[in-house]
Order: structure tokens, then sequence, then C-alpha cells
């Protein structure tokens, strides 16, 4: 924070006129003021939901992302690995800003040029990720809708006796958005099975890139690096996600890339706009570009939700949940229900306020950024009042200028499932293409991060989640719970005490060759038996297993549990102190104004 002017665009940035995240905040007075968290924890120990709206404002680059071109020049220099990138709908849009275009210029052909000026082997569009997650995604809303009929019918779907496990619950949330994944798993986690269960565009092309037909075919099984170009600063730690690591090697930002751009001396703007995409991971819809706008997400997925119900076609446009407002926009459609669609975590959080949404709407798509991707806190920074709406603008015409607009409609990924996937929500498909979810602090995030190093073989890393000492893993094969009821009687319980023990363990396992390589497979993994919920675990064998994880001794447990509990009572307090600030409730000005300072008095 060296160059720090105390300006507090930051603070405004993060508080009530922003996200109303209220993570940053003045404390001391006077000439001592200055931007800190909460008694000056880690971000990452804060309600900070990654969105980078702060980086965005700092006029002096004292907050940045934390940046990742370096290393990617590096391995471009080296060529010792095929390089893909993937380049994000929004990217498109807004990197024309950087050397002198007018926000919103769609500069496909010139970005696509501009990669490989740098030395990309491959240069691919996320936006057929954005097809494929459209094909999951809609077919999870239809389920969901379908199943919450026939609930209501009366009819489970089991038969007479048969017990069935009740549908996830309604409204669908997007869950493309990984500060909105953020927004939930730290500060609304009971909300968790709400969220669809597919991965982000991003991380299901690099999954496909990674573990598809593409590296067999294309690549004779060398391990690419895969980079991808965002407008998000949160993209960056939704790769590193237990379950995404290793997918994409490294996410930079748009302004990351300008940077790139700059230091090899491209000349960005005189390139010719002619550049496409390589396939097979190139071809993409209307629908896809739309990922970069509010409103866009949901679009897509009623396209292609009313096609598979035999619905009639929708408007080419749905006006009603377009723009980059952050009001709440809602829209009807027959047979399918209502949808909501919002921008700006903090008018997310408003909507949630009460209960209404409940039973008001079959999904919700939420985008933590103003405007959506297109505001991301990694876009070209800007004090043109109009950015956001000309950007929008420019993946309109995208959308409006392609011969098909439907996600459905993409022939290349109809292939995919044909040859590989089978397909949407197949077998395969949630093996590669779906998530799961966890409370941030609790031991269910501990499990999925512990499973991610023994995917990995990576006992170091297994082995610095416990106490040197004390910290113990217990692991029961079978008699794991399905749906209540308890599977075959578990085994002889195998456990390991201290750093030591388990990392050896760890390290004794046996290694398939992805594991030799460093490259894991899905179908080589663990999995957390439920998306959202529960401790069990379904092994790459199909064994149901049960863990059981001491982390510290109790004397240290306790006190890191009282230290993160007051960080939230904290951190809570801050967001009601800013509420309050229109309330007129006896809360003096210093308190409006630096609920920081007072918390830590």
């Amino acid at each position: 924070m060296d160059k720090c002017i105390e300006c507090g665009l930051c603070i405004d940035a993060c508080g009530p006129q922003g996200q109303n995240i209220n993570v940053i905040g003045f404390a001391e007075r006077g000439s001592n003021m200055i931007p800190v968290t909460v008694f000056d924890i880690e971000l990452k120990d804060t309600n900070c939901i990654s969105c980078g709206q702060c980086t965005a404002v700092c006029p002096v680059g004292a907050l940045i992302e934390k940046p990742d071109w370096h290393e990617v020049l590096r391995v471009l220099e080296e060529g010792e690995r095929p390089t893909v990138v993937q380049v994000a709908p929004a990217t498109r849009v807004a990197i024309g800003e950087e050397f002198g275009f007018e926000p919103g210029t769609i500069s496909t052909g010139r970005l696509t040029n501009a990669l490989r000026a740098l030395g990309f082997d491959y240069v691919f569009d996320t936006n057929f990720g954005a097809d494929v997650t459209i094909m999951e995604e809609s077919k999870e809303l239809i389920e969901r809708v379908v199943r919450h009929q026939q609930l209501k019918e009366g009819k489970d779907g089991g038969g007479e006796g048969a017990a069935v496990a009740p549908p996830p619950p309604l409204p669908l949330f997007t869950s493309c958005c990984p500060g909105w994944v953020n927004y939930l798993e730290k500060s609304r986690p009971d909300l968790l099975p709400h969220l669809s269960t597919t991965k982000s565009p991003q991380q299901m092309h690099g999954a496909l890139t990674k573990f598809g037909p593409f590296r067999t075919r294309e690549l004779a099984g060398a391990n690419p690096f895969v980079v991808s170009v965002m407008p998000c600063t949160a993209k960056k730690d939704e790769a590193l996600r237990p379950g995404n690591e290793g997918h994409i090697d490294a996410v930079i930002t748009t302004r990351e890339l300008a940077r790139m751009l700059r230091s090899r001396q491209v000349q960005f703007a005189s390139l010719p706009n002619d550049g496409v995409f390589d396939d097979p991971l190139g071809e993409s819809t209307g629908a896809a570009s739309l990922f970069g706008a509010s409103g866009g997400v949901m679009e897509a997925a009623l396209r292609t939700a009313v096609h598979t119900l035999g619905l009639p076609e929708l408007p080419d446009e749905l006006k009603g949940i377009r723009g980059t407002s952050s009001a709440i926009k809602e829209t009807h459609v027959e047979n399918v229900g209502t949808v909501a669609v919002v921008n700006g975590i903090a008018a997310a959080v408003e909507l949630l306020r009460d209960d209404a949404w409940r039973d008001k709407y079959v999904a919700v798509e939420v985008m933590a950024c103003p405007g959506g991707c297109l505001g991301g806190g990694g876009e070209p920074k800007t004090n043109r009042a109009d950015a956001l709406e000309r950007r929008a603008k420019g993946l309109y015409a995208i959308d409006g200028g392609m011969k098909k607009r439907r996600s459905y409609e993409n022939e290349q990924v109809h292939h995919l499932y044909e040859s590989f996937l089978q397909n949407p929500l197949s077998h395969k498909s949630h093996e590669l293409l779906h998530t799961s979810y966890y409370p941030r602090g609790s031991k269910r995030e501990l499990l999925a991060r512990f499973l991610s190093a023994v995917d990995a073989r990576d006992g170091k890393k297994a082995a610095e989640l416990f106490d040197p000492e004390h910290g113990s893993w217990t692991i029961h094969v079978g008699g794991a719970e399905t749906d209540g009821e308890a599977k075959a009687d578990a085994g002889e319980p195998i456990r390991l005490v201290g750093r030591e023990m388990i990392s050896r363990f760890v390290e004794s396992l046996p290694r398939s060759e992805g594991q030799r390589s460093g490259l894991t497979p899905p179908e080589e993994c663990h999995s957390l038996l439920h998306p959202a919920t529960g401790m069990d675990v379904s092994a790459p064998n199909g064994e149901l297993r049960r863990f059981e994880m001491d982390v510290v001794p109790a004397r240290r447990r306790d006190s890191d549990a009282a230290t993160y509990a007051t960080n939230k009572l904290i951190s809570s307090l801050n967001s009601r102190l800013l509420r309050s600030a229109e309330d007129g409730d006896g809360i003096d000005d210093s308190q409006r104004t630096n609920p920081i300072a007072v918390a830590a008095q």
C-alpha cells in the first residue's frame, strides 16, 4: 500500500455506494487515516468476494489483481509445452479501450491475431464453453422444475413404497459468476443447495481442453499450458478451487493482457480485425456472447430450455431482462415460470433480504459486478458513464449478427456430446463439467481441499492442512450415508495422526499415468457425494467413504474458532453500521463514515 493516496475510492467501491460488502474502511483520523480491513486482517479472512471493484477504481495502482502475465510470458518464451488460450466474451468488447478504441468496439479479430502474435499455439473461444454450460444448466433447470411439479401433483417418481430424495430447491441460482459463489459460501451457505452444479464456461472449457478429445487427438496426450483471458479477478481463485485445480494454469485479466501486448510491442490497434478462433473449441453461438452482459446467461438458458421442452421459440431479444441497471429484472415464460436477473452483489443481497424470492421465481441469475462481466474488476479502467452500456451493446451486436443464436445449434457441441459426453447431465458430464460447494471455513471445505491434494498425490499439501503432531485423519470405507440411509457396513477404519504420517501415507498411494504427469483425470478423483452438504465421499472406484478429520488440537481449535467468529461479527457489524446511515438511528457521523475504526475501538 506504499502507493496509496488515501482517496477512499476503494472504500466507496466496497461500501454502500458500491458492492456493500464493507470489508475495507478507513482507520485512524486526520493525516493518519488509511484504508484497512477489519483489525488489518488478511483480505482472504474477510467476507471479500474477490470481485476486484476496488482494483478497478484505484487511480495509482496501490490495489491490483494478483498478476499472472509474467508467468504466462515465461512459458510462451520457453516453448516446452503446447500453449492454449481461451477468451471471455466481455474481453472482446473492452480490450480496445486500452489502445484508444471506443468502449464496446468489437475487436474479436484483432484479439485473436494479437494472441497469436504473442506465441500461443491454439486460440479458443470461452463462448464454446458457454454453449456447453447452457446445454447442462438448462437441462438442470428443466429437471428441477419438472420434479417440483411432480411433487405438487403427488408424484414422487419412485413407485409404490419407494423412497426418493427430494429434488434440489427452486429457484435455481446460476453459478457462472465466482464472485456470487464466493458470497454464498462466505455469507449465505444456507443457500448453497440452490446453486446450479454446472461449472462456469471458463472451467468447462479448461476441463474439456485438458481431458476431452482435443488433447488426445491434437496434442498426442501432452499436458497443455492453458490460459484464460477474463474480465474478472475472481476467476483467478475459481481456477484454484478443489476439483478445478490444474484445469486452468493461469488466469489473466483484460488489463493484464494489455500489459503483455505492450511489453512485447504488439501494435494492437494496427492489427487487422479478421482473425478467427481455432477448432474444435472455437465455435460458438450468439447466445454464448450474451454471457458477458447481465441477463445474458438467463436469456441463453431460456432459449434452449423452451426448445428442449417443445415450447414456442422465444423472441430473439428478451429486453425485459437486458440492461446494465442494478434493478431487479423479471420475465415470465409460459410453462416454465418467472425468472429474475440482478447485477451487482449489493442488489443480490437486497433481493435475498426477505423470502419473497423463494416462491416467486424458478431461476435467478446473479452477476456480482455492475452490468455483469463487462463491468468486471479486471476490465479496463474508465471514468465514462456510458462505458458499461456501450460494452453491452457490443455484445448484443455480436449476438444479433450470428446466424446461430441458440446454444443447441452449435455443431461442435453436438459432436462433443455424440462422441464423448453422450448427453447433458450424463455420468460423464457430471464427472467433468459439474462441481460442488462448501461453506468457507467449514470441515467440508477442508475435506474438499484435502481430497484434492490426495488425488494429486501431494503429501506435503495434504499434511499442511493438519497440526504437525496432533491433527488426525480417519478413513471409513463403506458405511457412508446416502439420502439418510446407511449403506454397506464400514470396514476397519484407517487412522493417521500428525503431518509426517499423513504425508507418507498420501505419497505412498499408487499413482496412475496421469498422476505421475501431474494431470489427474476426473475419473480418478474423489468427489463429495452431495453437491452442497455432507461429508460423504465417492471414491474413484465407486466405494462410499466417510472421513473424520481433526485438524488441530482442541486448545488451538477453540482459539481459532473464537478468532474466526470475532472477525465474522465485526464484518457483520460494519455492514449494519453502514446500512443504518440512512435510517437516523442515533449513530454519530464518525461511526457512519468509519465503521471499521469504530469496530476496532
